[in-house]
Order: structure tokens, then sequence, then C-alpha cells
């Protein structure tokens, strides 16, 4: 937990932007995989722990902003949660330690909500992720599930983002201490990529490996020799020479900020020719990318900037021709990269996507290219100092997607189909790290983790 001072001030400022009503925050509830008593690890809700600090379920915070005070709602622990699972603080004391002095049985807010509604108050209140949670939205106000979404404040949504996408010194040591473990993950993965041995192995030992230090995953790791499936959540494959592995991976830190790391490793230690041209491609694309960072640009330029190297590339090959800018404003680049390349890091992987896209990484001013591939970008708007991010280009064959525009003709003048049948079962590889925007541009965050080809074939082969 951090100091108390920090919560008290990010609620503070948070008064400030809303102006009048009441905020309320839901906490996130146990979830049960298969019956009541077996639940899913928890994981509290990243807005109400960014406002809160409080990692336990069940509990609801109500702001209100007009009177200058605030209640967290909950259950003290009763003779049975102390059964089975020991002495637990009471819930007063575990919010004096985030500067909330009064607090109130969960039953009790909606008294709260039902004073409110009459006197037409304006209840403020986040997008719901959680079934459990629109439901409870729904009876407090008492509209339908479907209703609820509709009394969603954008006032609110746009407080939340505004604060929680710059960082403060203390957020971004959490994140280098998430990247630490990313590291010894990566590391570890690194040296046990030989013929012979199942991914399934490694993605275990690399959970182990954050298990073991008291944390979790960021998300489900992606650990695959299909590196062309951007996603891919299965690791059921055997490794063998000249495969190479695409390991998207992350951990939490004890605080829950996230680290999100990819490297892609040469099964027993070497790059094929054809591997190392990709590659060498795809890290020039990142190192172009991390050194126009700096607070101002758009980040949807810096995806351009990305996407024309890669087809710089590409051309030098002879899978591409034409001019690499044409070809990029054509949209011939989304074939072999059809994603963003990168995305706003914090409390969550792709920090405060529960509270929307269009509020996250566009404005009025910067809005989403329909377009095939543009509109997956997840960040377009300009960036700020303070903003974590994402750096992560790809090159990807995926022989149905070629197969398709080869029909269609599509985007013809500026791809060489015959050629690039010959690479149609290559896979796919990127790299990603985490920057740190800062006033002067950027700066890599973390532990270093081998990245070229010397670095990643060295500890590889190892």
């Amino acid at each position: 937990m951090f100091p108390q001072e920090t919560y008290v001030q990010r609620r503070d400022r948070l008064r400030q932007r809303v102006l009048s009503g009441l905020i309320l925050l839901l906490g996130n509830d146990e979830s049960p995989m298969n019956y009541s008593d077996n639940m899913y690890p928890f994981r509290q809700d990243s807005t109400f722990l960014y406002y809160f600090g409080l990692d336990q379920p069940g509990l609801a915070g109500l702001i209100d902003v007009d009177e200058g005070t605030e209640c967290v709602f909950g259950e003290e622990p009763t003779e049975e949660d102390i059964v089975w699972t020991g002495p637990q603080p009471p819930l007063r004391n575990r919010c004096a330690r985030v500067g909330v002095t009064r607090t109130a049985a969960s039953e009790a807010l909606r008294d709260v909500v039902d004073k409110a509604l009459p006197q037409h108050r304006e209840i403020h209140i986040l997008p719901q992720y959680r079934a459990e949670n629109v439901l409870r939205i729904s009876d407090l106000l008492h509209v339908t599930p479907d209703a609820a979404s509709g009394r969603v404040s954008e006032p609110l949504v746009r407080a939340v983002i505004a604060q929680r996408s710059v960082k403060s010194a203390e957020e971004i040591e959490q994140i280098e201490a998430a990247l630490a473990v990313s590291c010894e993950m990566h590391t570890t993965a690194m040296r046990m990529a030989r013929p012979g041995v199942a991914e399934q192995e490694i993605a275990g030992a690399m959970e182990g490996i954050a298990v073991a230090q008291g944390v979790r995953l960021a998300f489900p790791t992606i650990f695959s020799i299909h590196g062309e499936i951007l996603h891919n959540p299965l690791c059921g494959n055997i490794l063998k020479v000249g495969d190479i592995v695409v390991n998207d991976s992350g951990a939490e830190s004890a605080l829950r900020y996230a680290s999100d790391v990819s490297r892609t490793i040469p099964v027993a230690g070497r790059f094929s020719q054809q591997q190392k041209e990709i590659y060498s491609i795809v890290l020039q694309a990142q190192a172009k990318a991390i050194a126009a960072t700096k607070p101002g640009i758009e980040w949807r330029e810096v995806h351009r900037l990305a996407s024309v190297t890669l087809m710089e590339g590409l051309k030098a090959l002879g899978l591409t021709r034409g001019d690499p800018a044409e070809a990029v404003a054509a949209g011939a680049h989304t074939l072999f990269f059809p994603c963003g390349v990168g995305h706003m890091i914090g409390l969550d992987v792709h920090d405060m996507d529960a509270l929307g896209e269009e509020y996250v990484g566009y404005t009025d001013a910067v809005r989403r290219n329909p377009e095939f591939g543009w509109r997956s970008l997840r960040l377009a708007k300009a960036v700020e100092a303070g903003f974590v991010i994402t750096v992560e280009p790809g090159i990807y064959f995926m022989p149905h997607l070629i197969d398709r525009w080869k029909t269609e003709r599509k985007c013809e003048p500026f791809i060489d189909y015959n050629r690039l049948d010959t690479w149609r079962h290559f896979g796919g590889l990127r790299v990603e790290d985490d920057i740190l925007v800062t006033e002067a541009g950027c700066r890599i965050l973390g532990p270093p983790i081998p990245k070229t080809i010397d670095e990643v074939e060295a500890l590889a082969s190892a």
C-alpha cells in the first residue's frame, strides 16, 4: 500500500475534477470457479484500488463531492471468517490507513442512494465489466441492467483517465518492480527453449517465478511457436530445431501494477538467416518508434513511423514494392502488422480499457480510423510526460490473410504475392518494451532484457 497521503490526494484531485454529486466506485467481489466456496484468485477493481488502496473483496467507496465526505461500505470480519481465514483487521482500521474515517455496512449504501435519487443529485458511476456489479448498480439505481450502462458518468470517466494516465514516481517504481520479475521470466524462458521441450513447461516455469515472488501474472502468458496468432492462448506445442517462439508475458507488482514484455526466441539458440532478416526489421522499427517518442507527439504518428520502417525492410527483402510511405497510406502494411504499435500500461495491462478506448486512446480531435489494422490502435492521441506505454512492433505472416488478400488482389501494387508465397509459413515475431514518456523524450523501464540478435542467441544457446 502507498502512503496514506497518496490516496487522500488522489481523491481530492478527483473531487476537484468532478465538481458535484456523489462518486460511487465499486470494488470487486470474489468469483466462484465451479461452486461457491472455490474461488478464482481475487483481483480488485483497478480504479477502486487507485483511489482507496484496499485490496479486499466486497467493498464500495462513496465520495460526496458537495459535502466533502468519504465512506467505505463493507462488512466487518465475522467469527466464521476468522475460522477460515484467520484474524482480520476491522474495516475501520483498514480504511484509516488510506485516510478514510467513515465506514458503514454494505446495505447502508442503498439508504444513501435512495436519499440522493429524489433530490436529483448526480450519482457518478463508471462502466462495469463484471455482471455482478452491473446488477448491483441496476439495483441501487432502480433501473434495468441494460439501462444501467446509460447512467455512466462521462465527467467521471474523463476525470479518472486524466489522473490515472500520468504515473507518479511511486507508480513507476511499482511498474519497474513488475519488470524485474518479467526479466527473470524472460531470461529463464530463453535458457529453457530447447528442442523437445513443451511450450507449457516453459510457460509454467515463468508463472512459477511470479508466484514464488508473491505476485501473479498480469495477463495469461502467450508463449507459442505460432507467433502469427497475436493473442495465442495455447501452449501445446513441442519445440524443435528451427522454431522461433514469441514470449509475450508480464507480472504484476505487489500493488498490482503490470509489466508487459515480448521477446522472440530461437529454439536451440540460433536464428536462421530468414529469421534474422525479419527480426532486424522489427528491432529497427522499435528503435525508431522509441526514439520518436516525446511529449506532444500523436501516438498514431509513432505507429505510422514504425509501419513505414517495417515496409522499408520488407521491400529490401523483395516482399513489398513501391514507396513505403504510400504503401502504409494504402493500408498494405496491415497484411503484416494488423495491430497497434503499443498501448497504455499501469494498474491494467491495457490500462483503463474498462473505461473505454475512445476515452483512453482518442480525443474529440483524434478519432479512430475504421480501416482494418488502423482500427486496432488502442492509443492514437498525443502522449504526455508520465504516460507509460508499450512499444511492440511485429511482423506476422498469416496464411489465411495472405490467401484472402491475394484472391482479392488487395494492395497488389505494393505486395509481391508470388515472392510472399515462399514466406507464408514463417510465423511471426515481435519485440516489446515498456517506456516512460519524460519531459525530454522517453526511457525504457526496468532492467535490460536481452533483445539484440547477439544477446538473445548468447543466452538461448548458453
